[in-house]
């Protein structure tokens, strides 16, 4: 671990960014240019103290959990996302087509959507990030760790999580989950081995529903042009779906839209206003 070169390193890329490029308002007491210590802190989810003795070159090495929630809140590249992982004594993560790594072009626009729910999901159907309206309608993906995560997985695994979507759009939800899943197998390195490839492999055992639409060998990236989402407290809620992708496919950043003046319109803002966890 190089202590100095890590802080150096931090100090200088928190000092490049400005508040717009992360989502944050500026304030009128900024002095320093870029973000702040405290801004850091909160979009990586940790202690100001604890960033802050990372800038002073004290403090324990920090595991790959904290490291990738700094590649996310400073907004690398994957080659910045590397060289933080050198300076803290971390071997590189690996890159695949199936990397969490969020994208920086699609984090910039999901950034500046505050008023319309949006999420970043990985070719697996992973959230990598949601905004607070995407976690009001899908769930906080936050609490779900390996293979639950992806809502494919829990598409056959989990009755409960189709309670989004109304009955009679299972069936065609549940194709294009498989579909997309394909895609994404196919577009894996190492086949079986891939996480695609185990995902599969856990599917086939556990699904016999999924065995069979795995069967009907359809490849497609799909995203309904219009969704009719289910809140348990709103009723039904009409959205157009815009999907937004990396270029190599493997990351889509999904926005959902209702139309101006419309009643979904209206059941999103009042979603806006009272969050989550009044319906808890």
């Amino acid at each position: 671990m190089d202590r100095a070169a890590l802080a150096d390193f931090l100090r200088r890329r928190r000092e490049a960014l400005q508040p717009s490029d992360v989502g944050l308002v500026p304030g009128p007491r900024r002095r320093a240019p870029g973000l702040r210590r405290d801004d850091v802190a909160a979009l990586a989810g940790m202690s100001v103290d604890y960033y802050a003795r990372l800038e002073q070159q004290r403090g324990p090495q920090p595991s790959e959990q904290m490291l990738a929630a700094l590649t996310r809140a400073l907004r690398l590249t994957v080659e910045e996302r590397d060289y933080l992982f050198r300076l803290a004594g971390h071997g590189v993560p690996r890159r695949v087509p199936l990397d969490a790594h969020v994208a920086p072009a699609l984090l910039r626009v999901f950034d500046r959507l505050e008023g319309t729910p949006a999420m970043i999901l990985s070719s697996l159907g992973e959230p990598l990030v949601q905004n607070r309206l995407a976690a009001a309608l899908f769930g906080d993906a936050s609490q779900y760790s390996g293979f639950e995560r992806s809502g494919i997985y829990r598409w056959f695994t989990d009755p409960s999580s189709r309670a989004v979507y109304p009955q009679e759009d299972h069936e065609r939800q549940g194709r294009n989950q498989v579909a997309s899943l394909r895609a994404a197998y196919g577009a894996a390195e190492g086949g079986a081995g891939s996480r695609a490839g185990r995902l599969v492999a856990v599917l086939l055992e556990r699904s016999t529903e999924f065995r069979t639409l795995w069967g009907l060998h359809e490849v497609a990236r799909r995203f309904e042009q219009h969704k009719t989402l289910v809140h348990p407290e709103l009723g039904r809620i009409d959205v157009d779906c815009q999907a937004l992708f990396t270029e190599d496919q493997s990351q889509a950043l999904l926005v959902l839209t209702p139309s101006p003046g419309s009643e979904g319109e209206e059941k999103l803002r009042l979603l806006a206003v009272l969050g989550a966890e009044t319906f808890a």
